[in-house]
């Protein structure tokens, strides 16, 4: 018996093309008809396809023998996958088919600006002939910054190289090998935001990219710089680019906002273009889209391919603490080498009763190096983005004798860009439900709560940095709520770990560490 697939969007009828030509399928698509009364009319089917269809709980419960929602396209917001996980319905996307799609935008989007082509086009149809006012700019010669050199960013250098530009990006887990294959220099954020002419974005929003755009960033800029955003909303701090919009006479181009929706964009008084999030709106990303997700569906149920699993279930025997714990561990790793620092290696012990889930655990640590990387993801995929960053990893066989009882210990060794290296090691474990980093390189013993804001300072051991540490914070107004303060007489290195009841600026961070003379400083919340 055929297996049904719904498909009710207008996606490229490839994907039915496909699914039809297997002939295990038969496949139902009618965008005119609404979900609710589609899933009311197909009970028994086996699959959906969707793009940007909200899938909700009601719709699950309409289709009792529904096993695979496939988002043909990278986000799946619109879909309750942690409802779909406990129906036993496993949710899958089929990320990257839209980025030659946004790269190709990113281009579009420079040259209608340095060319004036929307206000030129409308003054020639109001019978104008003002080619003085709209003398334009070549992008030949130019040095562009791309910040985040995963897909869409390593498209867009290729898209860029036949425009005779200099290619500077920024991309804390990219090897430098693999960035020169791509013809990009790799620089730190504050030489990129220096020199750029046209700077443009391609990194995930979270806390630690949240407002990365900032004032003292756009303090650096030239003045008549371009920024061009098709990544997410929240990277830039509006009010800053206000105020260098005024100063700078900088330009910005944007296709991203807070929600998709009609309405007034508080952007709009700065944005000098505004695209209604047309990124992934082609033909060609659409039909990639429908051809991926057509192609992973056969390949999941007769290959038994499960990559591209976004809701993916915790194996039978594995506490989920611990791939909390894994992706702790390797965020604070990330930390502590420096996010200046491109890793080369990562090396991991797991002990225990954890040793059979090595290749899972594998997952969260690859997550907590880079954040676009998603948990939901297998081994086999962690292991791609590992090769393809220039990373070795290596899972060390472990001795039960030294009594690490379902502990997890993650090292990195990242390059310093001097052609020095930088090491850490970092051991956890999870006791009463509850996780505990125990171990950070020779501070043993550490017992640490790794959670909420924290802050980190390594430093050459002396009187008063303690102190020193806590007036500064003071005079912030952060609150010190725990600290560890260990010891360690052979490097004479002392490591200072305080939760505190904020998050710390960046500038403050800098500004402690240059007066203590910091080995390693960071701040993060966990």
């Amino acid at each position: 018996m055929k297996k049904k697939v719904l498909i009710p969007t207008k996606l490229d009828g490839v994907a039915a093309r496909i699914l039809t030509e297997d002939g295990h399928y038969v496949v139902v698509q009618d965008a005119e008809t609404d979900l609710p009364a589609l899933a009311e009319q197909h009970p028994d089917t086996y699959a959906l396809i969707v793009r940007s269809d909200k899938v909700t709980p009601e719709i699950i419960d309409t289709l009792p023998g529904l096993k695979v929602i496939v988002r043909a396209g990278s986000g799946f917001n619109t879909i309750d996958t942690r409802y779909a996980r406990k129906k036993g319905i496993d949710v899958m996307n089929t990320p990257g088919a839209n980025a030659n799609a946004v790269a190709e935008e990113v281009v579009a989007l420079i040259l209608a600006d340095a060319r004036h082509v929307i206000e030129a086009d409308a003054s020639t149809r109001a019978g104008k002939w003002e080619k003085k006012r709209f003398m334009g700019r070549e992008l030949a010669g130019k040095t562009v910054g791309i910040i985040g050199l995963g897909n869409i960013g390593r498209l867009l250098s290729r898209r860029l190289s036949g425009f005779d530009v200099r290619l500077l990006g920024y991309d804390p887990v990219i090897a430098v090998d693999r960035a020169r294959e791509m013809g990009v220099e790799l620089t730190d954020l504050d030489r990129l935001f220096r020199e750029a002419d046209y700077i443009s974005l391609h990194i995930p929003e979270n806390d630690e990219t949240r407002g990365l755009v900032d004032a003292r960033h756009l303090g650096l800029v030239k003045d008549g710089v371009t920024i061009i955003n098709c990544a997410r909303a929240g990277i830039v701090d509006e009010d800053a680019l206000r105020a260098a919009k005024r100063d700078k006479r900088l330009r910005f181009l944007n296709d991203v906002y807070p929600k998709d929706a009609e309405g007034p964009k508080s952007i709009r008084d700065v944005a000098d273009i505004m695209l209604p999030h047309l990124g992934a709106s082609t033909q060609e990303a659409n039909a990639n889209a429908a051809r991926r997700a057509a192609e992973e569906l056969i390949e999941f149920d007769f290959k038994g391919i499960t990559s591209f699993i976004v809701n993916r279930d915790i194996p039978e025997g594995l506490d989920v603490s611990y791939c909390d714990l894994a992706n702790t561990l390797a965020r604070l790793c990330r930390c502590m080498v420096g996010r200046d620092a491109t890793p080369k290696l990562i090396q991991t012990s797991i002990y225990g009763l954890l040793e059979p889930y090595a290749e899972w655990l594998l997952v969260p640590i690859v997550a907590g190096i880079w954040d676009d990387f998603d948990r939901s993801m297998d081994s086999a995929a962690a292991r791609t983005f590992l090769k393809d960053m220039g990373i070795d990893y290596v899972n060390r066989p472990t001795d039960p004798a030294k009594g690490y009882e379902n502990s997890i210990t993650v090292d990195m060794t990242a390059s310093a860009g001097t052609g020095s290296l930088r090491s850490v090691s970092i051991r956890g474990t999870v006791a009463e439900g509850i996780l505990m980093v125990s171990r950070i390189n020779e501070f043993n013993k550490l017992w640490f709560e790794p959670i909420g804001h924290n802050v980190m300072f390594l430093y050459d051991d002396r009187p008063g940095v303690l102190g020193a540490i806590g007036v500064n914070l003071a005079r912030a107004g952060i609150n010190i709520e725990d600290v560890r303060n260990p010891h360690d007489d052979k490097t004479n290195h002392s490591l200072a770990i305080m939760k505190v009841n904020g998050m710390v600026s960046e500038d403050l961070i800098r500004r402690i560490s240059d007066e203590i003379d910091a080995l390693s400083a960071f701040s993060i919340k966990l």
